[in-house]
């Protein structure tokens, strides 16, 4: 955050880990719990993760201010629903939105969604980003998480397996990342 919104008053709940991993037949997105405000836990047990879409074929975690998070959740719902449950497609149009809109664009949160086929990282700035070798994180404690599971990818085939310990590693390095994971498999 930077210190001009500081020095505003404007303090961002943020803080978070989200981890997806895609190994096989599976994926995997895993997020913390902790919503932090400043150096202050305001609440432990958030769910960042979800499944999202008709008939919950996609899953969804979120990184950054929660109410912009769950704007996006809708928006790609939304074009879920246009785009008949194609994620590829509705996560591009849905970027498009976000990049452009005078309203999204405002928007502070990151995105790893996944369903059978993909998972990818969606931005505000219009990326949506397939990540290398099945494992993309995001947020405060995204790097200890990424470095973690990339580094167990050669030893473990699990991909939930995979995304606790990288989770678990997280939650020990990153203090604004607690250890009450939520996980969504498809």
């Amino acid at each position: 955050m930077d210190d001009s919104r500081q020095a505003h008053g404007l303090v961002q709940w943020h803080g978070t880990t989200i981890i997806g991993v895609k190994k096989g037949d599976k994926t995997v997105i895993a997020g913390d719990g902790q919503v932090s405000m400043g150096n202050t836990v305001m609440k432990p047990n958030a769910r960042k993760v979800r499944r999202i879409g008709e008939g919950g074929k996609v899953i969804a975690g979120f990184a950054g201010a929660t109410a912009d998070a769950f704007t996006l959740f809708e928006r790609l719902e939304k074009k879920l629903e246009q785009h008949r449950g194609q994620l590829m497609r509705a996560a591009v149009e849905m970027a498009k939105d976000w990049r452009t809109d005078k309203y999204l664009r405002n928007l502070e949160a990151l995105m790893i969604v996944a369903d059978k086929e993909v998972m990818l990282v969606l931005t505000g700035n219009g990326d949506v980003l397939e990540p290398e070798g099945g494992v993309a994180a995001i947020g405060s404690g995204g790097n200890y998480a990424l470095s973690a599971a990339r580094a167990l990818d050669s030893y473990e085939d699990d991909a939930e397996k995979i995304a606790r310990a990288a989770m678990a590693v997280a939650a020990e390095v990153c203090v604004f990342t607690n250890d009450r994971v939520t996980v969504e498999t498809i």
